[in-house]
């Protein structure tokens, strides 16, 4: 019997190491209060965007709503490209509505692969 097969036929397949997503290191951060709950959008240095809920309920203060967003953030940079980043927020412009801007930390430089 080949050992490529299964008593079914099917052929057995290596199962591949997932790949994970490349995500840019982030730059920005907007964090939005909705009714239907807090809402993030992670601006990156090569353009992109990732927009998402933020895993808060509802009626988080905003205040602890712009940490979790800053320690999700920093997370993303962490485990994506091995960086430290530091979350400066913007004082609001209108009501339910924060900016901030993300920098590498003092002692970080940009890993090779964050370029893409």
């Amino acid at each position: 019997m080949n050992p490529t097969m299964l008593d079914s036929g099917m052929v057995r397949r290596k199962k591949e190491k997932e790949k994970r997503p490349v995500w840019g290191l982030p730059k920005g951060i907007v964090l939005l209060a909705t009714p239907e709950g807090w809402r993030t959008s992670v601006l990156t240095m090569e353009g992109g965007m990732l927009c998402g809920r933020l895993d808060v309920p509802i009626d988080t203060d905003p205040h602890d709503a712009r940490v979790a967003a800053a320690v999700m953030v920093a997370e993303l940079a962490r485990d994506f490209h091995d960086s430290d980043v530091e979350v400066s927020w913007d004082p609001p412009q209108e009501p339910w509505s924060w900016t901030a801007q993300v920098t590498l930390a003092d002692n970080e430089l940009p890993s090779p692969d964050a370029e893409g």
